[in-house]
């Protein structure tokens, strides 16, 4: 199927190529079927445009690139472009910095631009409310893989059903990714919330969660003791995500962990693509009071 074949499919202006994840999340599109708009958003230093197939060999998409202080001219062409198409018709992907999290929500408010957040940092209260105040249509959360999603579901429920339940544990959390991930994993900091309900440790801190970024650190099994990260694979070093959270009891001989260990990224990519299709749809129906969702809204539409 051709990246123009899928007939009321939005667009997808795939804010982030050329770096990694933006490719991943441009093929994941093309392979679809949905339509790769000729046009993003990158950051300062990249190149003019960048040429992306579906991963496979097939017909490549020639994409603009427009820096920084080019993005008003980039709102406009998209808004020229898809605007008169309808809701729903195109949805912007943000894979940036967390550098830009804040300013680009502010941009894509100014101009009415419906988008799905995978970037992680910045100021998360000054982000929903910028969004929340300009009524605009987004999704927004910190992992994109499905099964995750449900994972962290799940945890938030049993927090919630039956806070306190391993009180007396102490609670250790241990992150591996690739060097050129410049923050704390924003899963981490969702699910370790859960798990500090459960422990009942009121004063855990995302400042509590270890990063590891070394590569030896990551190919010897990170974390400053057992219970840190497994060891990651040579050819995953430069595209990981791996999380240990560990609960121990007061006297060290009962231990609960959960892990979730992924190589590569089109896990994160494939789900992007869903939420941007959830998106359009929501958009289309004009039905939601709502307007900001997350990928548990996604994961309970059934869109994954």
């Amino acid at each position: 199927m051709s990246a123009s074949a899928s007939s009321g499919a939005p667009s997808l202006i795939v804010n982030g190529l050329p770096g990694a994840m933006g490719v991943e999340i441009a093929q994941a599109c093309l392979r679809r079927g949905l339509r790769l708009a000729p046009f993003a958003l990158t950051g300062p230093g990249q190149p003019e445009s960048i040429s992306v197939d579906d991963g496979n060999g097939g017909e490549a998409v020639e994409v603009r690139l427009f820096p920084p202080e080019g993005r008003d001219e980039l709102a406009a062409c998209m808004l020229d472009t898809y605007g008169g198409e309808g809701a729903g018709s195109f949805v912007c992907i943000d894979f940036t910095h967390p550098s830009a999290v804040n300013g680009n929500a502010e941009w894509y408010s100014q101009h009415g631009l419906p988008f799905v957040m995978g970037t992680t940092g910045g100021d998360r209260d000054l982000l929903h409310k910028c969004v929340d105040d300009a009524g605009l249509y987004c999704v927004i959360a910190p992992n994109m893989a499905k099964q995750i999603v449900a994972l962290q579901a799940a945890l938030e429920r049993m927090a919630t059903d039956f806070p306190g339940a391993f009180s007396g544990y102490a609670l250790s959390v241990a992150e591996s990714h690739q060097s050129t991930k410049a923050d704390t994993s924003g899963t981490a900091k969702a699910i370790s919330a859960h798990l500090a309900t459960l422990t009942a440790e009121s004063d855990f801190t995302e400042e509590r969660i270890e990063r590891v970024r070394d590569p030896d650190e990551q190919l010897a099994g990170g974390g400053t003791s057992h219970r840190g990260v497994s060891p990651v694979p040579d050819d995953a070093i430069d595209g990981h995500a791996y999380h240990t959270y560990s609960m121990l009891s007061a006297d060290g001989k009962v231990e609960f962990q959960v892990r979730h260990n992924v190589q590569g990224r089109s896990t994160y990519a494939e789900g992007t693509v869903d939420a941007a299709v959830f998106l359009s749809k929501r958009m289309a129906s004009g039905t939601d009071s709502r307007r900001r969702f997350n990928m548990i809204d996604v994961l309970k539409a059934g869109e994954m």
